[in-house]
């Protein structure tokens, strides 16, 4: 298959994009650079370009001969939302729109979105399944609910097939090392508590310890990039121009800030110091999957369901390469 993936040098599109070709298929990535690193996508076919070039989509796709494509390119900070949220909606929904229309035009009808489960928004669940109600509470979520709604009314209309994957944090790096997580700025855990013991950083701040959770921190469900791409890999074989689905995607288990600080002092045998502070706005108790309609519909399992396996790989890839992909 050939399948081209726009934001593949980024975090997660570009280990999609290197699981992906490691199976055999064809891929390309299509990145404005902004957020991505060229050295993410090592030796893989890249075309710089912005996803609000409709012509340059267009004209990509049909030269490659796309047979689908990975949707991943959006802005993601939660916070830069809330203050700009023109430039989410803009970059997000309006740049959706180009990408469905290039689609339209070079025509390719099956689309993976990456979607995410800050759509389903405060909730009292333990656990979120694909029916769980979806009320998301920052504009970043918001734009993201709202493509999966255009996406929807394109493939009713237009004759496209679309599977919607809602994940939860994304986190670890690429077994061999070569890969890893790099962003400017940062705002995930797991690189942010390590940044500790690599000296850029005097401790980690800890946003609340008043949650209705046992130690009183948020609870996340965090999936390895691996076990995502997999996922990714699955479901896209699985989609056809008749499908319309979506699945979620975590491993089930929760871990708490302070049990992701604790796990962190354990792989890197240091201590890391950490400070109480405020709650930030909009920070729900809990946000952890229930991935069983992807486990019994696609066969899927995370290989990384142990957060000290999954915070190793992060803990390689960032005390050897300390500036990321900005080298030493």
């Amino acid at each position: 298959m050939k399948i081209l993936i726009t934001g593949g040098a980024g975090y997660v599109g570009s280990a999609c994009l290197r699981y992906v070709a490691a199976q055999g298929h064809e891929v390309m990535a299509y990145d404005n650079l902004v957020m991505g690193h060229r050295e993410a996508v090592d030796d893989h076919p890249l075309v710089v370009g912005d996803i609000a070039d409709t012509a340059l989509l267009t004209k990509t796709l049909k030269d490659f001969g796309a047979d689908a494509v990975m949707h991943f390119a959006a802005a993601t900070y939660v916070g830069e939302s809330v203050e700009d949220p023109e430039y989410h909606y803009r970059n997000n929904v309006g740049g959706t729109l180009s990408l469905l229309n290039a689609m339209r035009a070079a025509d390719v009808k099956r689309l993976l979105f990456s979607s995410t489960c800050a759509t389903y928004g405060m909730t009292e669940s333990e656990t979120m399944s694909e029916t769980t109600p979806q009320d998301p509470f920052s504009p970043y979520a918001r734009t993201k609910l709202a493509v999966e709604w255009m996406i929807r009314d394109f493939a009713e209309a237009y004759g496209m097939g679309f599977t919607l994957l809602r994940y939860f944090n994304a986190s670890g790096a690429d077994p061999d090392g070569r890969h890893g997580e790099d962003h400017r700025p940062e705002n995930h855990l797991i690189p942010l508590v390590l940044e500790v013991p690599l000296g850029q950083r005097d401790k980690i701040m800890v946003f609340g310890d008043d949650y209705p959770t046992p130690d009183g921190t948020c609870i996340r469900d965090y999936v390895h990039t691996q076990d995502l791409a997999s996922a990714h890999l699955l479901a896209i074989m699985a989609t056809d121009v008749t499908t319309r689905e979506v699945f979620n995607i975590g491993t089930g288990n929760g871990q708490s800030v302070m049990q992701i600080i604790e796990a962190c002092e354990k792989v890197t045998g240091q201590t890391i110091a950490r400070e109480i502070v405020e709650r930030r706005p909009g920070d729900p108790p809990r946000l952890v999957a229930k991935p069983d309609k992807l486990k019994t519909q696609l066969g899927w399992e995370p290989q990384y369901s142990d957060i000290e396996k999954t915070i190793q790989t992060a803990w390689s890839w960032h005390k050897a390469n300390p500036n990321g992909y900005g080298g030493d």
